[in-house]
């Protein structure tokens, strides 16, 4: 995977913003590509000032749109039994189906939000939407304002390791950081933030998610 990953990157690192668009596409579509890998080295070209970060939020968060909306078209015209016949070549699983049919089942429409934010489910959280005929705009919606938050995240995030880190980091030991099993102290203390990232994030959204679930109740 990570030879593949390698392949991509070189490919469409320099083409700037519409690299970011389509390592983004590609990430929310069923290719699971690492979404740190295209938007926390964006953050630190920011920092370098050879990007404009808030272009670089915008067509990154259209990047993972666009890859939902493949994702989310596919399984309303070619349905679930066509996603798991060939979904395995694509790294998807029926076990992974299954994972995001009960997500969507037990959280609804607003799944599609937090399930942008939730890593391993963000990729896919689409097919389910798809199945179910999502109202297309609240899918659209949901869908941005999801990616658009963990875009932001990323990118800030990678923005700060140019101002705490200057010069001592560079955009290949950025992505080296997750990519490879082989990590110096800085890339380890660089996925060790993340890490914590993640878990907060992983905290709002169990929140966000039991006041959506009260709030239902309570309505009806």
């Amino acid at each position: 995977m990570s030879e593949i990953i390698d392949f991509i990157v070189k490919i469409v690192g320099n083409l700037g913003y519409f690299g970011i668009f389509l390592m983004m596409f590609l990430e929310s579509s069923f290719f699971p590509f690492p979404s740190e890998i295209a938007m926390i080295p964006a953050g630190y070209l920011a920092y370098k000032g050879e990007i404009n970060i808030y272009i670089a939020i915008i067509i990154g968060t259209l990047g993972s749109v666009a890859g939902a909306f493949f994702n989310y078209y596919i399984a309303l015209k070619l349905g679930r039994r066509f996603i798991l016949q060939y979904g395995r070549y694509l790294f998807f699983t029926e076990s992974s189906m299954k994972k995001m049919e009960s997500f969507f089942k037990k959280h609804g429409e607003i799944s599609t939000f937090l399930g942008r934010l939730i890593p391993g489910v963000r990729q896919y959280i689409s097919l389910p939407a798809g199945i179910a005929k999502m109202n297309l705009y609240k899918f659209c919606l949901y869908t941005a304002i999801g990616a658009g938050i963990w875009i932001m995240i990323l990118t800030f995030f990678g923005y700060y390791l140019g101002v705490w880190l200057g010069n001592e980091i560079n955009i290949k030991e950025i992505i080296q950081t997750f990519n490879t099993s082989s990590l110096n102290s800085v890339e380890i203390n660089i996925k060790s933030y993340l890490h914590y990232i993640i878990l907060t994030m992983l905290g709002i959204v169990i929140f966000i998610a039991l006041i959506y679930i009260l709030y239902r109740k309570k309505r009806k």
